[in-house]
């Protein structure tokens, strides 16, 4: 493992040696970079900066672990025209999870009396866990390539969501250049009755409460005020994403030699953007990522369903909605040139700036909102993009795992972190008491940090503090 260099309290670098192309960087307090010897990201951040066309550097966000092939946190780019090279692993399994915070017109004083019927409500009316289960079962295979296609917007179509919502959508709720024939029969049977449900893990609906302002005038371009009752729905492509990642790997796998391309990890399998696995590739990653939207927005009318039903007030508004675990051709200004790329963002998201072309209008002064849940019991965050962010205008995607599953379930069990929530006043229901143990707020790093460097670092800027009052798990 090469030397860290402290450029800054908050930005380190890697210098290259070896195979390594370019630098890699990493945006971290001293607290919360990771210990070389137990956690193998920033060797992995090392790999990353090995691909072919990669340019300025491999990047790891504060919220920095190990991951598949490249580390979650993780964000690369390479250049499309130069031959650079898409990377499964530098998408994930679960493409285009992601996170949508949905805003409630009720306060957590009017919500207290009716919070346990809502939270039961929300369990009857949300799917979790790893099998079958869905808001819209499809029934067709012909009706799931038009959700594969149209995202959330053939959602909104079918009547689960209105238009507003598709204007706070990253990509209006839909990834454009999708193929479902570059999708397997496989992962097609795996979609099939899985949209418009949690799965398992980390994934999770929250219903939380604006605990802090810490930027006045963006909070007001938001909607957020303090004491304000919010949804936050974390969740992705299920079952689809997990199979396309596992088929195209093994098409790039077999692949790599064809093209003279050899990486230091056989988990970054990669192929040139412009090639027949490489386009096969972002055709069914696309794909996912419409299956995903359309997945969190189906969440988002079961959301509203059980807010009218337990409060009588089921305005939900979406204040956004952004993946973080996708690769999308985006044009950046790299050496004085625009340049089309393929930016990598595993576990991390987009934070477009003020005035960015990509933003809807009413957010076009304020920013992109950047989404950034914490663990089980302990704070989220609301940022918003910034005028010359970094890493291609990236930001954290969470608080990042300190500790492993294992690790986490031989310190506690499920029945104790329940007790524990249920102290704080905080409602939760779980399918699985493995589940909660696993994801106990002590196994992750503190988000309030994460989201301080992120600051420091000038990647984003923090506009609320949100914390739990009920919490939906697979």
């Amino acid at each position: 493992m090469p030397p860290l260099v402290e450029e800054t309290p908050w930005r380190w670098r890697i210098d290259p040696t070896g195979d390594m192309r370019v630098p890699g960087v990493v945006f971290a307090s001293r607290a919360l970079l990771p210990d070389v010897a137990a956690d193998q990201s920033l060797q992995q951040v090392a790999n990353v900066a090995t691909l072919p066309g990669i340019v300025r550097a491999s990047y790891a966000m504060p919220d920095v672990h190990w991951g598949y092939g490249f580390p979650i946190g993780g964000v690369a780019a390479t250049d499309v025209e130069a031959g650079g090279v898409v990377s499964p692993g530098g998408v994930g399994f679960d493409i285009s999870c992601g996170v949508r915070t949905l805003v409630s017109p009720l306060t957590r004083d009017e919500l207290a009396p009716r919070l346990p019927a809502l939270m039961d409500e929300l369990w009857r009316r949300v799917p979790t866990g790893m099998g079958k289960g869905a808001v819209w079962d499809l029934g067709s295979d012909a009706e799931l390539r038009r959700v594969l296609t149209g995202g959330a917007r053939h959602a909104v179509e079918a009547g689960y969501g209105t238009e507003r919502d598709l204007e706070r959508c990253e990509d209006r709720g839909v990834l454009p250049g999708a193929d479902p024939d570059a999708v397997s029969d496989r992962a097609l049977l795996r979609g099939l009755h899985q949209l418009g449900s949690l799965g398992s893990g980390n994934h999770f609906l929250e219903v939380q409460v604006v605990d802090r302002i810490e930027d006045p005038e963006a909070a007001r371009a938001l909607g957020l005020r303090a004491g304000q009752v919010c949804v936050m729905i974390h969740t992705g492509s299920r079952g689809l994403g997990h199979q396309i990642c596992t088929d195209h790997v093994r098409a790039m796998e077999g692949a790599m030699a064809r093209y003279g391309i050899r990486v230091p990890d056989r988990q970054l399998a990669c192929v040139p953007v412009r090639s027949p696995e490489g386009e096969a590739y972002t055709a069914a990653m696309a794909a996912a990522a419409n299956y995903g939207r359309a997945n969190r927005q189906l969440l988002s009318h079961a959301a509203r369903q059980a807010f009218a039903a337990a409060t009588g007030v089921g305005e939900l508004e979406l204040l956004y909605d952004v993946s973080h675990n996708l690769a999308k051709l985006e044009t950046h200004t790299v050496d004085g040139r625009d340049r089309l790329l393929c930016v990598h963002r595993k576990g991390a998201t987009r934070a477009l700036p003020p005035g960015h072309p990509d933003l809807p209008p009413d957010l076009a002064e304020v920013g992109q909102p950047v989404l950034v849940p914490g663990s089980m019991g302990t704070a989220s965050h609301i940022l918003v993009g910034v005028p010359g962010g970094d890493a291609f205008h990236s930001a954290c995607h969470g608080a990042g795992r300190a500790m492993s599953r294992a690790a986490a379930r031989k310190r506690t069990s499920g029945r104790e972190q329940k007790r524990q929530l249920a102290a704080v006043g905080v409602e939760v229901r779980a399918g699985s008491s493995r589940g909660l143990a696993e994801e106990a707020p002590f196994s992750y790093k503190d988000v309030d940090e994460v989201v301080e460097t992120v600051e420091r670092a000038g990647l984003a800027k923090r506009v609320a503090r949100l914390v739990p009052v009920g919490v939906v798990k697979g």
